[in-house]
């Protein structure tokens, strides 16, 4: 299944995506996508319903993210090692990992904002994982079992902030739209192979990023496993995975935003998502 949320942003509905102009509203069946509205029996109760009986959304509303505030967003840094290369890192040993803001979190194509003072906004393609499952200490082998599905992710990176300002990462991760997800997620049935999915960003027409899960150091049941030792996850909990080389700080000379350049990115059987990058505005005006 392909499921997003729809609507103006904060009153968004979940919906069942069947392809352009066909939108299932899914309100009748769960309250929304996030919580326990993603945990195996609300999926179930979506995957037995007759999509000919729930109601076709009217028009192309806008989407939001395909997953209500998590109450956790977890990122995995330098997982792929030409990335690591191109930013002069060392090859983890273990999988890096930071928090980013769960009101971050924005829809697809929504307005990515340059933070006041921002000098160094990056972008990154990333595959995330929508957890389904309350977990911990999690064998690799029983991870598919607790993951709802998948999503695209841009993990905004301020890198002035990120870098330079002391401290954790997370500062550079976490200002209002530094979290893009959707538009759909996708639950694990529809994909055939997680670990080999084409992945690609393009700046102003331009490409950028060009990758393949298939080059991850640590692959999917490896992080969601590793997390799971260190904290309990919940259902709506994300996990961004980590981006292929071809981000602005690797460049020579580095490439950063600026306000009004465009970006579209996408992963193979998770759609697309286009976002514009406009000044710092306080959000929801």
């Amino acid at each position: 299944m392909k499921l997003v949320r729809f609507g103006d942003a904060g009153r968004e509905k979940p919906g069942l995506y069947q392809g352009p102009g066909q939108v299932r509203d899914l309100s009748g069946l769960v309250p929304d996508l996030s919580g326990e509205g993603l945990s195996p029996a609300s999926l179930a109760r979506i995957a037995a319903a007759d999509p000919g009986r729930l109601p076709l959304v009217e028009g192309e509303p806008r989407l939001g993210s395909p997953v209500g505030r998590p109450g956790n967003f977890i990122a995995v840094g330098l997982n792929y090692a030409d990335h690591a290369a191109e930013t002069g890192a060392a090859i983890p040993k273990e999988p890096i990992l930071f928090n980013k803001a769960p009101n971050c979190v924005v829809g697809p194509n929504d307005d990515v904002m340059l933070p006041r003072g921002s000098t160094k906004l990056d972008w990154e393609v990333e595959i995330a994982i929508v957890i389904g499952t309350r977990a911990s200490y999690i064998a690799e082998a029983d991870v598919m079992g607790l993951v709802a599905g998948f999503t695209l992710c841009n993990d905004v990176s301020e890198r002035e902030y990120q870098a330079e300002r002391g401290g954790q990462w997370m500062k550079g991760k976490s200002a209002p739209t530094f979290g893009p997800l959707g538009p759909w997620l996708v639950t694990p049935d529809e994909i055939a192979d997680v670990q080999n999915l084409a992945m690609f960003l393009d700046l102003n027409g331009a490409r950028m990023q060009t990758g393949n899960t298939a080059t991850m150091i640590f692959d999917v049941r490896k992080i969601v496993s590793y997390i799971s030792h260190f904290m309990t996850l919940d259902p709506g909990d994300v996990i961004t995975t980590g981006t292929p080389p071809g981000v602005g700080l690797g460049m020579k000379p580095p490439l950063y935003l600026k306000a009004g350049d465009t970006m579209v990115l996408g992963v193979e059987g998770l759609g697309e998502q286009r976002q514009r990058v406009v000044p710092w505005s306080k959000p929801g005006h």
